[in-house]
């Protein structure tokens, strides 16, 4: 949720905030009217309350005579104190539901439109060029023996499938190379659980317009995590943290499940677009004056990755529609697909704010020991579609792929045959 106080002394910029996402400004005005809703219900319930208090006293010094005909009054004071708080609690939930309306406000800077209007700010490394027609990852995939989507089919249904020899070892071998540089980073590495409470899972901003995405399951009311950046946001939940020295930071490993709802016919594939993949994702808690300088050092790390895998990508600044509603600002890093004659996302790293921190309670004491909220921050580290630009930037004219050289000690051999 969005700082009320901010929202009060800003409103045009929240406004503007919501014409760069795209969403409607006017809800802008809607949170204000019950936010002034709220509050004049809470100043006539407390002036309600304070006159049944006196009026109280007033009774217990009445004499014999005069209490009966108080006692009656005070019976409609009590009447007018109970429809007051009954007010009060609506006047609450139409704020509740007015303040988690209105996405984050989004950082000075970032372009305006949808999916197509992001800003390119750097390419890295050199599209390669071959002499051979190219294989996609699918076929390279499959002839090597590395993905198997015929009998993840089989299995679970479509946008399943199952990692098979190489295959498997690519995806471990990618996943411990990231958690070996989280960890040289001064990341605390988890394994959180994959299901997670609705609280935490709406704390986290993810059953707004996008929770058809989500897995649910009804009979335990649990949700099957996207990305690890939940649990690990739900971790400090009602919390207050020694922040002050330096951020928090964890590097969750953990199977995803995304219903991918809406995406039929798009890169649908192989394993661009599935249902279940593995990430490693870092999360970050710190103070909200020190939350831009670390989202840089979020991407400084996802470029250090990528480096290491060796395949040619480019930065993107994302526009306020695709932003989710969660980030204020979010970066990408798309790596070349040669068979698509495009770039598809590998990384992305989100700037929270105090966004997600709000809403769950995540606090931190300020150099006067004062609470106040904390930022949050993610950032992807490594994930199963990484696999796709692997294979397909590292292909070789006879059908082989050559394994980036800091992955051969996880894989086992240089070349996939």
């Amino acid at each position: 949720m969005i700082d009320l106080k901010f929202l009060r002394e800003n409103p045009e910029i929240v406004r503007e905030s919501q014409r760069t996402r795209g969403e409607d400004p006017g809800l802008v005005d809607a949170l204000l009217e019950a936010d002034a809703s709220r509050r004049a219900a809470v100043l006539t319930g407390d002036n309600l309350r304070a006159e049944q208090k006196a009026f109280g006293k007033k009774v217990g010094q009445a004499s014999p005579e005069e209490r009966p005909a108080l006692l009656e009054g005070s019976k409609e004071l009590a009447a007018k104190v109970k429809e007051a708080e009954a007010a009060q609690h609506e006047a609450q939930a139409a704020l509740d539901a007015a303040h988690r309306a209105i996405s984050n406000v989004v950082q000075e800077g970032a372009p305006a439109g949808g999916e197509d209007d992001y800003i390119v700010l750097e390419h890295v490394g050199e599209i390669p060029s071959f002499d051979f027609e190219p294989k996609d990852h699918l076929e390279l995939g499959e002839s090597l023996g590395l993905i198997d989507m015929e009998r993840g089919a089989k299995v679970s249904g479509s946008r399943f499938y199952f990692m098979t020899g190489y295959g498997a070892m690519l995806q471990l071998g990618l996943l411990q190379l990231a958690a070996q540089k989280a960890i040289a980073n001064g990341f605390t590495m988890m394994i959180p659980p994959v299901l997670v409470r609705p609280e935490i899972m709406a704390g986290t901003g993810f059953l707004g317009a996008h929770s058809d995405e989500i897995y649910h399951l009804q009979d335990d009311d649990l949700y099957l995590v996207g990305t690890s950046e939940v649990p690990m946001a739900g971790y400090h939940s009602g919390e207050i943290l020694e922040l002050n020295e330096g951020p928090k930071r964890y590097a969750g490993w953990s199977s995803c499940f995304r219903r991918e709802a809406g995406s039929y016919g798009k890169d649908t594939r192989g394993i661009i677009r599935v249902h279940q993949f593995d990430k490693v994702e870092m999360f970050t808690y710190c103070r909200p004056e020190d939350a831009d300088a670390e989202h840089q050092r979020l991407l400084g790390w996802e470029r250090d990755m990528l480096a290491a895998i060796d395949v040619p990508y480019r930065v993107i600044d994302v526009a306020g529609g695709d932003l989710g509603s969660s980030a204020a600002r979010k970066f990408d890093c798309e790596a070349w697909v040669p068979t698509q004659g495009t770039y598809r996302e590998l990384t992305s790293t989100s700037n929270c704010t105090t966004f997600q921190a709000r809403r769950l309670g995540v606090r931190y004491r300020d150099e006067n020991g004062k609470p106040q909220t904390a930022a949050t921050l993610n950032g992807t580290l490594a994930t199963t579609r990484w696999i796709v630009s692997i294979l397909e930037n590292h292909q070789q004219a006879d059908g082989s792929v050559r394994v980036p050289e800091a992955l051969v000690p996880f894989v086992g051999t240089d070349v996939l045959r």
